[in-house]
């Protein structure tokens, strides 16, 4: 056997899921195989030929195929709904040696009772989009969901137009979000929402489990993961564009890279998503909304965290007091860090200098700090700017600014490539981004778009 499934979450109250039997597809195609992340979970296709994986993959060889699509909440560009995973089926849980638990989940595998409308099924332009990203969001040092295999259905999926059909391998820690709590505290049953609540953290944080504050300690933990996630984010130049609270992960992954898009050039009001027309998850709010979802995490057990309503309020207004300007403090070190400046000094107005020459001069994010690690800046825009640098600068900090990223426009023309049944690129690709703070000789992959290159919007593809 491949997998080593050992399932917890089919045991909790089954309001949390629904058991579901994934599609069958007979004309079923390996497109995508990460045998570097298979190795990390000490899976070993190395017997099977690629008809053989695909089943395995799509959990066909389980013995107790008891598969489930989770239920949650969530607030959508801040209006509540009743939610849970429409394309989407964990077939297990995996224990690795070392004793890590993580869920293999299949997006695109059919309908699910929460599909609502929906087919429950995944265009490959989306799956090989979110395979990308996430795997070069690992390779940045990020924490993120991993993807690891992408198999063609053989049908097609109508969407603007007729799609290849597709399913993704996806790897988490957990797929547990603020929105599962979101749902659980609608539950009139108290004592089942208790005891989701301990499971999720004696699954995810056990060393706080016999705390005698537990679950304050518990919600500073996923503060600390999501402000060090999003601080992560911002250094690259990463656009999230659905922070929905659906897409909050409580293991502190970065998950749902629907309409996800890094930065071209400097904009910190830039919004690629299709369907954020006020700007709800641009650049620079990510920071706020990343406390606002925190807030509403609370909400869900606030009983827990104090008998006296007005003092667990009071307790978690002081920590997300604290987390602002935590994460405000995170920010500056990071962008310290970019431009090789000492972090124990105050650089706010340096940073905020730079930034603002990078916004007015329309410069591309990711290849400025290269620029001025390589001693390549223009001189007309950053002069008197680096008369104030040059006494500042201390050394180059390691893994910081990335030599390449997956850029949009990239990303678009390997989709149209593959759609052309050409995967070269593709694996080009895959290969350069597991190095990403490496020098690129191919100057393609890290070139800035042409106007007519760029991306403009993105879509919930994924």
């Amino acid at each position: 056997m491949v997998w080593n499934f050992q399932d917890s979450y089919t045991k909790l109250p089954s309001i949390f899921y629904s058991k579901v039997n994934p599609e069958n597809f007979s004309n079923k195609k390996l497109v995508l195989f990460n045998s570097d992340l298979a190795r990390d979970l000490n899976l070993d296709f190395s017997k099977y030929d690629d008809d053989e994986k695909c089943n395995i993959l799509l959990g066909k060889n389980k013995l107790n195929k008891n598969y489930f699509s989770q239920a949650y909440a969530g607030h959508q560009f801040g209006n509540f709904t009743i939610l849970g995973d429409g394309r989407a089926v964990i077939i297990g849980e995996h224990i690795t040696n070392n004793k890590q638990r993580v869920d293999i989940q299949l997006k695109g595998s059919g309908q699910t009772p929460y599909s609502r409308n929906g087919d429950g099924k995944a265009a490959l332009g989306p799956m090989i989009r979110e395979y990308i990203l996430s795997e070069a969001m690992h390779n940045l040092g990020i924490s993120s969901t991993r993807a690891l295999a992408v198999i063609t259905t053989g049908e097609n999926v109508l969407r603007d137009r007729l799609e290849p059909g597709a399913i993704l391998i996806r790897v988490a820690n957990s797929h547990i979000r603020v929105g599962t709590f979101q749902f659980g505290s609608l539950l009139k049953n108290r004592e089942e929402f208790q005891n989701f609540i301990s499971y999720t953290i004696s699954r995810l944080y056990p060393d706080i489990d016999n705390n005698n504050d537990k679950y304050l300690k518990f919600y500073e933990t996923i503060c600390d993961l999501q402000i060090k996630l999003v601080v992560d984010w911002m250094r690259v130049g990463f656009i999230h564009g659905v922070m929905n609270t659906d897409n909050m992960s409580l293991s502190g992954e970065t998950i749902d890279y629907g309409p996800a898009a890094y930065l071209d050039e400097y904009n910190p009001k830039k919004v690629f998503s299709s369907i954020d027309k006020m700007g709800r998850y641009s650049f620079e709010n990510q920071s706020k909304i990343t406390l606002w979802n925190l807030a509403r995490f609370a909400e869900t057990f606030l009983h827990l965290i104090d008998s006296n309503e007005k003092t667990a309020i009071k307790k978690i207004e002081d920590i997300l007091n604290k987390y602002k300007k935590l994460f405000d403090q995170s920010w500056l070190i990071m962008m310290s860090m970019k431009l090789n400046l000492d972090t124990n000094n105050n650089n706010e107005e340096i940073v905020k200098e730079f930034l603002d020459l990078m916004h007015i001069y329309k410069l591309d994010y990711t290849n400025t700090f290269l620029d001025l690690e390589n001693n390549t800046l223009d001189k007309k825009i950053f002069k008197n700017w680096e008369e104030k640098y040059k006494n500042n600068k201390i050394r180059k900090f390691k893994n910081v600014n990335p030599q390449i990223i997956p850029r949009n426009h990239i990303i678009e023309e390997i989709i149209n490539e593959v759609y052309s049944n050409n995967y070269s690129q593709l694996y080009e690709f895959e290969k350069l981004l597991k190095n990403p703070y490496e020098k690129i000789e191919n100057k393609k992959y890290i070139t800035p778009p042409l106007e007519s290159e760029k991306v403009f919007e993105t879509f919930c593809g994924t």
